[in-house]
């Protein structure tokens, strides 16, 4: 039975690293001891064992140990026997370069759908989608294949943003660029806001926090759906 938790983004304003998140975390990880940790992302370049340590950190206040993926030597075996999996934000192209070049990507998508926990932030939702093409990060290496875990039929713009009215900014919106991405693709988009994430619990998929998310379609104008909603329907 899938368990996963999307999220919009690891830290709140004013919050510490996953802080916000650790009452859902408790009900994710119920019964689990020990995670494995996907560091490759590097948010704003740190080591594989900074951000390791960041992690386990977050983790610890829950009772649970962390260890990187990085740090072992056979990691398709580590993530077949994981009982469950963090992935951190950053670069979206490097974590999908790195998962797709070392053959992990697949072994992870299978490890959820077969039921381990796993929990996603910015760049670790990305990998959630069906691709990685809705992400905000810029293309500092090449990856072979945009695709991703397709844990959900749609893909995610974490750390979405509204336009603001009399701001001087004159390059695209987010909204500009997703529609810009409709007159090339069909897959749904999702523009999750922050605090905000998806919550996966066998058949249900639904929106959670306190914001509503932002959803497009192709050929048809977005719209507001509130959290607490189903998201069935996006397929």
């Amino acid at each position: 039975m899938k368990h996963f938790i999307l999220a919009s983004t690891s830290t709140l304003f004013g919050q510490t690293y996953l802080a916000y998140l650790q009452p859902a975390m408790k009900t994710l990880y119920a019964g689990v001891d020990e995670i494995v940790f996907v560091p490759f992302a590097r948010p704003g370049g740190i080591s594989h064992n900074d951000y390791t340590s960041r992690a386990a950190e977050a983790f610890g206040e829950a009772g649970i140990r962390v260890r990187g993926l990085h740090t072992f030597s056979d990691p398709a075996a580590a993530i077949k026997n994981a009982k469950g999996f963090f992935t951190g934000g950053g670069n979206t192209f490097l974590l999908v370069k790195q998962l797709h070049e070392a053959g992990l990507m697949s072994l992870l998508r299978d490890a959820v759908n077969n039921g381990a926990p796993y929990m996603g932030c910015s760049a670790g939702s990305n990998i959630g989608g069906v691709t990685m093409q809705n992400t905000n990060d810029m293309p500092i290496v090449y990856p072979p294949s945009f695709e991703t875990m397709g844990l959900i039929p749609f893909n995610l713009n974490p750390h979405y943003l509204d336009p603001q009215p009399g701001l001087q900014h004159m390059g695209e919106t987010r909204e500009t660029r997703i529609r810009e991405y409709h007159t090339q693709n069909m897959t749904p988009v999702l523009g999750l806001r922050e605090g905000s994430w998806i919550y996966a619990h066998g058949d249900a998929l639904t929106l959670e926090g306190t914001l509503s998310a932002r959803i497009f379609e192709a050929g048809k104008d977005p719209y507001e759906l509130p959290a607490g909603s189903s998201l069935a329907h996006l397929k």
